[in-house]
């Protein structure tokens, strides 16, 4: 199984307190997307354009906040994930949010058949996602399945150069710092806190449950990936930090790749 007991079991001990603790009640963050759905998108949704009335699936789309976003635009809305907390509070949102949200607890790779039926606009899948598989022609190939002809795969995750190469320290401009100190072509995976645990309050009483087990891709390795399941690479794009317009400046931190069945 490409996503390992491991990743699962990490997934399912504290997240929905952890989201919590992010982003406040359902309640809370549903009122904080509704002001505001297309900035929750951010450069995604120029990618995908007018989404009323689209099919769109969410692959990993953790706890729903980019999916509650896409509904509140018009788009008919699933998600797919392997995190039972994952769905509980997406489905809290969707509810405060006021819209309909379907939500699909499985590992990607064994989603029900009737699901792999062709009929999505949209497959959105967006950062810190690839890194849980340690092959992506599978997913890729499921991803091909759920697409229409003419569907759009829209991926969004952090890049290589940031992942596999350059360490960054520092939280002020004066003294940010990077490293090159990686090897990008190490192909071995790499343990890790989930990413959700900067935001629990307390450590677990069994710390091993919130590790994760990561494959690092380099971009070459994930272009060519999609492009082997029959899918048509339309954009590459590379991004700076959008968040800032001084740290990390000229070193890609981010990519987007549009694909098309």
């Amino acid at each position: 199984m490409q996503s390992s007991e491991q990743n699962k079991n990490a997934w399912n001990s504290g997240a929905y307190q952890s989201w919590l603790n992010r982003f406040g009640t359902p309640v809370e963050a549903a009122e904080k997307i509704k002001s505001d759905p297309r900035k929750r998108l951010g450069t995604a949704l120029d990618h995908m354009g007018d989404v009323q009335g689209r099919k769109i699936i969410n692959l990993m789309g953790s706890n729903g906040n980019k999916a509650v976003a896409l509904s509140l635009l018009g788009a008919s809305l699933t998600v797919a994930d392997f995190s039972e907390e994952n769905r509980q509070y997406a489905m809290e949102l969707a509810q405060a949010a006021g819209v309909d949200l379907r939500y699909i607890v499985s590992d990607v790779l064994q989603m029900p058949e009737n699901e792999l039926d062709g009929s999505y606009d949209i497959v959105f899948m967006e950062f810190g996602i690839l890194h849980y598989f340690t092959d992506l022609l599978p997913l890729f190939e499921v991803v091909r399945r759920l697409l229409q002809p003419g569907g759009r795969l829209i991926l969004q995750d952090f890049h290589p150069i940031s992942t596999k190469l350059i360490s960054s320290r520092g939280t002020t401009a004066k003294i940010r710092k990077h490293k090159v100190d990686g090897d990008y072509f190490d192909t071995s995976l790499v343990e890790k806190e989930v990413s959700y645990s900067k935001f629990s309050e307390s450590a677990p009483a069994d710390e091993q449950q919130q590790k994760v087990y990561l494959r690092n891709w380099t971009l070459g390795e994930i272009v060519t990936s999609v492009a082997a399941t029959g899918l048509v690479i339309k954009v590459l794009e590379e991004l700076p930090n959008l968040s800032s317009d001084v740290f990390d400046k000229g070193i890609p931190k981010t990519f987007t790749i549009v694909a098309e069945r």
